[in-house]
């Protein structure tokens, strides 16, 4: 009867029957259903979570392939620019020289002109100064009409063959 008279006996008792009532209205597997509903959704976000990652990865994935891609579509463009520039330059140089082959052939033309030119200026002046010459001597050696007949003929055998 001593049991009896203590709380600790009494503490223990109600702490039974509460079990017992969490049995009867079937707690336990209240607690047991909802840890494992709180578990699948625990591996449904899980699940959720690795195939985002995994969609993540192969985003990445995809953006490094263009970044690499974009980055030797520059770099093709860059040694095309510069082939091109090299390419133009190569043809002012060759329009350059050509332009500076033209002028000197027309410049040597114009100076093979202008030596003819002066040639003949030189020719003409020997040619005149021949003829007045030839009529100094003839005058002074010939007289009368046979003297101008030769001396008109003199002269003009002298222009054709200076001239």
């Amino acid at each position: 009867m001593q049991l009896l008279a203590a709380p600790e006996t009494w503490v223990a008792v109600g702490f039974v029957l509460f079990l017992g009532v969490l049995v009867y209205f079937g707690v336990p597997k209240l607690i047991a259903k909802a840890l494992d509903d709180r578990a699948v959704r625990i591996k449904a976000e899980l699940d959720d979570a690795r195939k985002l990652k995994e969609e993540a990865t192969a985003l990445l994935a995809e953006y490094q392939r263009k970044r690499s891609a974009a980055e030797a579509e520059a770099q093709s463009i860059i040694a095309g620019a510069q082939e091109e520039a090299v390419r133009m330059a190569a043809e002012a140089k060759a329009k350059i020289e050509e332009f500076v082959a033209r002028r000197t052939k027309m410049a040597e033309a114009k100076i093979a002109q202008a030596e003819a030119q002066a040639a003949a200026d030189v020719r003409a002046a020997a040619a005149e100064a021949a003829v007045a010459a030839a009529e100094k001597i003839l005058t002074a050696d010939a007289k009368g009409a046979l003297a101008g007949e030769l001396i008109s003929k003199g002269i003009e055998d002298v222009r054709k063959k200076l001239n």
